[in-house]
């Protein structure tokens, strides 16, 4: 069969049942064997949006996420969603077109070096020059973007491999299999966390992306019952850990909750589960880690030491690794005394809702309240907005929480609701979204239209790039360069589109608007108007100790 029948094949033996793409030149004998596939194809508006899509797609439901483009601008317009999807350890595979063999390296239309330009965002990169390893380096792409840590890998296909004919030999296994990290972590290592943890009189537990990557959920909370002590959690990890919880103590940070940083600066050890410890995490390096054990735990060896020098390093899988040290653990020590401090702050910094004016730590509040009882996965751009929903969204469970956290990249929201939404049909997606970062890839609106995708967006609209003028607000002298944003008509572009278009202003109009969203079953967008003046707090300077708050 053709090359691009044999690419369709090895998807739909992998159990792929939708891509999200773009056509073109020499993409386009990929697109011809897709008319006649079983292949649910999602035409997006941009390629950004496609591979955006399939990293939304593969955080919501578990599995790969794939994404297709033609050569040149169509390849490189995917680079910004396989950044993303890289530094948050997303399994998603690219696959896009190229000038046949004989033309690479010739300058030729719409040829570029995508597996160059990607090499620093992909796990890995296959340029095929041969039809014969086609289908097992499709097979490959899998095993590695779904196995250990995972992350993005890029397909760079020739149209002559597309149109080309070879044997096609199914997989005696059908499906990829998942090949985590496997080893056991060292007996010294997990005696000495053990050792530390038992001896501990104010322990905090920091949960990061890595738990919700390597399935580890059970694990973490094994370990915070059989220490009874806090456990606060990265922008990553958020929904790894029941917020109900009592032993939560919520987000931590740059822009974390207060009494979880205080909680972090006054331990005395500090257990790291799956966290690269990023500088929005710790602030000061050096401040963060004085005074106190450092435990780490990962199952990527890179990690250890690379922002935070460590005290013990438990390397593996994370599942194993705190099975053992929980079964290492002998009686623990009386952290009642610890405890009291906590609830102390915990009281005195208690986040209060209230419905005088329309802010979005209530819009939060009010959308928990009214969802707590439904299946929702929570989504969000970049910016202001996404702090506040980290802040005061209710979020539970592992796939409930979809962020760009290590690029940060605005214009991540419409698309990855998207594909969450396109990948987990029976979830209310729910998608919070700055205005500043929602016109970045808004026409995927009418992707999500065509395709009847009953998401609801939340628009806080502050008619300025909010995060930035914050910054300016407190460092530049309340010099606002280029963050005031033009008047636009939301609501306007909304209806174009096809969705539903809600507008609120007071805090009753929003109860309405939300409840009429949650109802329509079609896709809807509400326009929250806010004052631009207000603030995610509490906050942090950048490079200061995270319990430093700037007032």
């Amino acid at each position: 069969m053709t090359g691009s029948k044999i690419i369709i094949e090895c998807l739909l033996s992998l159990g792929v049942d939708t891509v999200f793409g773009y056509p073109g030149g020499q993409i386009m004998p990929f697109y011809d064997a897709l008319y006649d596939a079983p292949l649910k194809h999602i035409l997006t508006v941009h390629e950004q949006g496609a591979a955006h899509a399939a990293d939304g797609y593969a955080r919501a439901t578990g599995r790969v996420g794939v994404c297709i483009a033609t050569s040149g601008p169509g390849a490189t317009n995917l680079v910004t969603g396989l950044a993303t999807a890289f530094m948050d350890s997303s399994p998603v595979v690219a696959i896009t077109g190229q000038v046949p063999t004989n033309l690479l390296g010739r300058d030729s239309f719409q040829e570029i070096d995508i597996t160059g330009i990607t090499m620093p965002v992909t796990k890995h990169n296959f340029l095929v020059r041969d039809i014969s390893v086609l289908a097992e380096t499709i097979r490959q792409a899998f095993r590695i973007a779904a196995s250990g840590r995972p992350g993005p890998v890029l397909i760079d296909v020739p149209k002559d491999i597309l149109v080309g004919f070879a044997d096609y030999y199914p997989e005696i296994a059908a499906g990829y299999c998942e090949q985590p990290i496997e080893e056991c972590a060292l007996e010294q290592d997990v005696y000495a966390a053990a050792s530390s943890l038992t001896v501990a009189k104010r322990p905090v537990l920091v949960i990061g992306g890595g738990v919700k990557a390597g399935k580890a959920e059970q694990s973490v909370l094994k370990l915070a019952q059989a220490c009874k002590m806090p456990v606060v959690s990265t922008l990553m990890g958020l929904g790894a850990f029941e917020p109900a919880n009592k032993q939560f103590l919520g987000l931590t940070g740059m822009h974390g909750h207060k009494a979880a940083n205080l909680a972090v600066a006054n331990a005395d050890v500090i257990i790291a589960v799956g966290t690269r410890f990023s500088d929005r995490v710790t602030g000061d390096p050096k401040r963060y880690s004085t005074g106190k054990i450092i435990i780490h735990l990962d199952g990527d060896m890179a990690e250890f030491d690379k922002n935070i020098a460590t005290d013990i390093t438990v390397a593996g899988n994370l599942n194993t690794s705190l099975e053992q040290i929980v079964s290492s653990l002998p009686p623990q020590a009386d952290l009642s005394e610890w405890w009291e401090k906590i609830e102390a702050w915990r009281h005195s910094y208690a986040s209060v809702y209230t419905e005088q004016v329309l802010t979005p730590q209530w819009i939060m509040h009010h959308m928990s309240a009214e969802t707590i009882n439904m299946p929702v996965t929570w989504v969000t751009d970049v910016g202001q907005h996404q702090m506040w929903a980290a802040q005061h969204l209710r979020i539970a469970g592992s796939r409930s929480w979809l962020t760009s956290g290590g690029l940060g990249t605005m214009g991540f929201g419409v698309p990855a609701a998207l594909g969450a939404q396109a990948g987990c049909p029976d979830r209310k997606v729910i998608l919070i979204a700055g205005d500043g970062g929602f016109k970045m890839t808004a026409m995927e609106l009418y992707t999500i239209v065509n395709n009847h995708l009953p998401l609801i967006c939340v628009l806080i609209n502050n008619h300025s790039l909010g995060m930035v003028r914050q910054w300016q607000r407190l460092f530049f002298d309340e010099r606002y360069s280029a963050t005031s944003l033009p008047g636009f008509d939301f609501a306007g572009f909304v209806r174009v589109c096809g969705a539903l278009a809600l507008t609120a202003a007071t805090p009753s109009e929003f109860k309405q608007a939300f409840a009429e969203a949650l109802l329509a079953g079609l896709p809807a967008v509400i326009i929250a108007d806010i004052d631009p003046d207000l603030m995610v707090t509490p906050m942090t300077a950048p490079g200061q100790p995270i319990n430093q708050f700037i007032e």
